[in-house]
């Protein structure tokens, strides 16, 4: 039984966002300890290694590896087995004894990054962002090219520039187009913008040439992590004809330090707004292929939007299918992101691009301040809930960041 049929007997956390129908993993150090595996409930960590230890459980040695790779290696049957084990030790009072000395507060522990990246692709699967930004760059023109309705479009970023939530983002360099017929200028983006995203974590890898149908997501996807894809618009913009982005969005992209189980999703699932027309037979996938899951974006402390993943057209299924559909193969730590979570209406645009209308129409803050784009300072976090097994709203684990300035030339 992997999904939870009862709260946790841990203080403070049943009904809560952290419930037992949640449980997600991370890596975790305390002191001088070497990092290892844990699972949080409520506001504790739960120390893995040792209760697996005791209880001689089956593949419990990956809780004591320094990385969730040997766990999402695993696959769907072992995933779904020591995720039962879980559930049974978090919400049978009788375990209470046994697991309580390995209950560690959240705030007692460093987080490091849940794996090493080997892949990262991002994807531009939301309908309303793609038509903003045509609409955006290209007023008057079609806003979606002729490709976008019938496939997932996305371009390969660099896995090596995932960062750790909490991690400081430089403002990145690199050139810029001039006004009018100058020459373009290299210097620090004065357009930097972030980009409220969803993440997918590769676990079971393929053979080269092997595609992955889109009912295979369950099979290969270990789980879920809000993502960040910071972007410098304005060496995007310069540098995307006519191959699309590269150092505009390949100086850091922060990642939440907790991994959502695919599985805990499950009360999640909703059908897709609809795509016409019907995808080809290699992308066709039954529903319901969708996620309700709401991001919120905080800049200092302050609401700038609240976005529907549910709205997104093309699904994790089938971002997944098209990735390996021309042969490419995956390794366990690929990570595939959906591109900006944007809804239909102007207060749920997952980019300061749409909230601003390219930077023309400032946002104002509660402080007053205005932002057409993100000032050195400027603090951005990610949040995000979604309907769990137990009746409530499980939490995804946030995203954070800060930007840094430049620093001097060495």
């Amino acid at each position: 039984m992997a999904d939870p049929q009862r709260p946790t007997w841990v203080d403070g956390a049943a009904g809560g966002p952290y419930d037992a129908d949640n449980l997600p993993y991370a890596v975790f150090s305390r002191g001088d300890d070497p990092p290892r595996v844990g699972v949080r409930v409520g506001d504790q960590v739960v120390d893995l290694a040792p209760l697996a230890a005791a209880d001689m459980l089956e593949h419990g040695e990956v809780f004591g590896a320094p990385t969730l790779a040997p766990l999402m290696t695993l696959g769907r049957e072992a995933w779904s087995s020591l995720r039962g084990w879980l559930v049974e030790l978090l919400t049978d009072p009788d375990d209470r004894p046994a697991v309580e000395p390995w209950l560690l507060p959240l705030d007692d522990v460093r987080l490091s990054l849940p794996f090493e990246v080997a892949d990262y692709v991002d994807f531009y699967c939301s309908l309303h962002h793609a038509s903003r930004v045509g609409e955006i760059f290209r007023p008057g023109s079609d806003p979606l090219p002729p490709s976008w309705r019938q496939l997932p479009t996305g371009y390969h970023g660099r896995a090596g520039t995932l960062v750790v939530s909490g991690t400081r983002v430089e403002r990145p360099r690199g050139l810029r187009a001039a006004d009018g017929d100058g020459h373009p200028e290299y210097g620090p983006t004065r357009r930097l913008d972030l980009e409220a995203e969803l993440a997918f974590a590769v676990g079971v890898p393929t053979h080269p040439g092997q595609p992955v149908p889109p009912s295979g997501l369950a099979d290969h996807v270990f789980g879920v992590l809000l993502l960040n894809d910071w972007s410098a618009r304005d060496i995007q913009a310069y540098e995307s004809v006519p191959l699309g982005p590269f150092l505009g969005k390949a100086f850091a992209t922060s990642v939440s330090a907790w991994v959502t189980p695919l599985a805990a999703l499950s009360a999640a699932r909703v059908p897709l707004p609809g795509q016409q027309p019907p995808p080809a037979p290699h992308l066709a996938v039954d529903d319901p292929a969708g996620l309700d899951v709401d991001i919120e974006i905080g800049c200092n402390g302050a609401v700038l939007a609240r976005v529907p993943y549910a709205a997104m057209y093309w699904s994790p299924a089938q971002m997944l299918a098209h990735l390996t559909s021309g042969g490419a193969r995956l390794r366990t730590g690929d990570l595939f992101a959906s591109g900006t979570v944007s809804g239909p209406e102007p207060e749920r645009r997952g980019c300061l691009l749409e909230l601003t209308w390219g930077g023309r129409q400032p946002v104002t803050l509660p402080d007053g301040s205005r932002r057409s784009w993100l000032d050195d300072g400027d603090e951005i976090v990610l949040t995000a809930t979604a309907p769990g097994a137990l009746g409530g709203r499980i939490a995804l684990g946030e995203v954070r960041g800060r930007i840094d300035p430049v620093r001097a030339a060495q």
